[in-house]
């Protein structure tokens, strides 16, 4: 498989470029990865959050645009479909089996999703009921994609 994250934000600190770092080097040997960085927009600059949101809306289908068309595309979302890791690991091994092997995760910035994303997108993820910052949200999608591959192969997770 092949995934993509699309995430709005740059990482800032050491500890959350560590972290993710980790989790791209632990994918490695079964899925290629690749982590798209969206510029945020500051909505003072903007003019409104709205106007924020939908400029970094334009950034997100912009890279989607530049992904392989039959890319399955997921926004994270509080509202979204919530798994256990091996549900998980299932929706993802069976979405490879029929044949969308590219997907691509989006994680919004901290004013949230443009409706043009959602729109775009073919299901949304949620990790729980609370607000995660975007950085941790990214940490835990990557640590449950390297998860989710353990388990769709039956090897154990903790070395």
């Amino acid at each position: 498989m092949r995934f993509y994250v699309i995430a709005v934000g740059k990482l800032k600190e050491r500890f959350w470029v560590d972290a993710c770092a980790e989790y791209l080097k632990r994918l490695k040997p079964y899925a290629k990865t690749e982590v798209i960085e969206i510029a945020d927009v500051d909505p003072d600059r903007a003019g409104t959050i709205a106007v924020a949101r939908a400029k970094e809306g334009e950034a997100i289908l912009r890279s989607l645009n530049a992904l392989p068309a039959q890319t399955h595309v997921v926004v994270l979302a509080i509202e979204g479909k919530q798994h256990t890791s091996e549900s998980f690991a299932n929706h993802l091994g069976e979405l490879g089996l029929y044949g969308q092997s590219d997907v691509a995760f989006i994680i919004g910035g901290s004013d949230g999703v443009d409706q043009a994303v959602y729109d775009r997108a073919r299901e949304q993820l949620s990790f729980g009921k609370i607000t995660l910052p975007h950085n941790l949200a990214r940490v835990v999608l990557l640590e449950q994609l390297y998860r989710a591959q353990k388990i769709l192969r039956g090897e154990p997770y903790h070395k």
